[in-house]
């Protein structure tokens, strides 16, 4: 089962740049979508079917043009949740979960903290979360929860760790956070495949970050410790350029 999460800065952009070939070409199962700043009437979902995802589910943002999140598969899942019901956490779009024989995954888009009112909403933001997810595998064991966690663990997991430790996204609370969240049943599949390999998922616009590979893993595939003799490869597609993301692989044998 071969699993994909891409945070695409805007779907209808990511299209325009060559996104449904090369979705065609890498060929996932599933494709996890964040940050897709389209209502679902915005978009030709007959795209996608053409391109071998006949199911596509879509949850936007209250706000156009703004944040979301979607999932595409080859097969119809038993069951698609929209949201958590935590009205706070669901006006942004940020939490879509598909259940399958075996498995379920979801796509999470986790706030970023660009200012102290969107840090203090994103902190928010990981309690909830976390408290959701500690009730959510208590029904649904084999969870895999894909997307733009917006934290960089581990100081290999960014270009400057003590420049930017002071920095949203790296902020000592942030790492804790993600830490504690691993440690209380996840597995980063990356990481544990690759102990040693320093490469990133995001890179700023700005002072040619992505040439001078200046960037940050902001994207991960955390899977749940029942699954962690299924977890077979575990990537970072570095070479697609259709955002300020690249997208992240993710082999399970289901």
């Amino acid at each position: 089962m071969k699993i994909i999460s891409y945070n695409v800065n805007g779907i209808r952009a990511a299209i325009n740049k060559g996104f449904l070939d090369w979705l065609k070409s890498a060929n996932p199962d599933v494709i996890c979508l964040q940050e897709i700043k389209a209502m679902e009437e915005q978009l030709d979902l007959d795209m996608f079917a053409e391109a071998g995802y006949k199911y596509n589910y879509w949850f936007s943002a209250q706000k156009k043009g703004y944040s979301g999140v979607a999932i595409l598969s080859k097969t119809e899942p038993k069951h698609v949740e929209y949201g958590t019901g935590i009205e706070s956490m669901d006006f942004e779009g940020r939490n879509l979960r598909a259940d399958f024989d075996g498995f379920s995954v979801m796509s999470l888009y986790l706030p970023s903290g660009t200012n102290d009112a969107r840090l203090d909403h994103k902190l928010e933001y990981m309690d909830m979360f976390q408290n959701y997810i500690n009730d959510l595998t208590k029904k649904i064991p084999n969870l895999i929860i894909c997307g733009d966690y917006n934290i960089c663990h581990e100081e290999i997991d960014i270009h400057n760790p003590k420049g930017l430790s002071n920095t949203s996204g790296f902020l000592p609370v942030e790492r804790k956070w993600i830490g504690d969240f691993i440690d209380r049943g996840f597995i980063d599949s990356f990481r544990y495949l690759n102990q040693d390999k320093q490469q990133y998922s995001w890179w700023s616009y700005r002072a040619n970050a992505r040439t001078n590979n200046k960037g940050w893993r902001l994207d991960y595939a955390m899977v749940a410790k029942p699954l962690k003799e299924n977890i077979k490869r575990a990537v970072i597609l570095s070479e697609a350029e259709h955002s300020d993301h690249c997208p992240i692989l993710l082999e399970i044998e289901n």
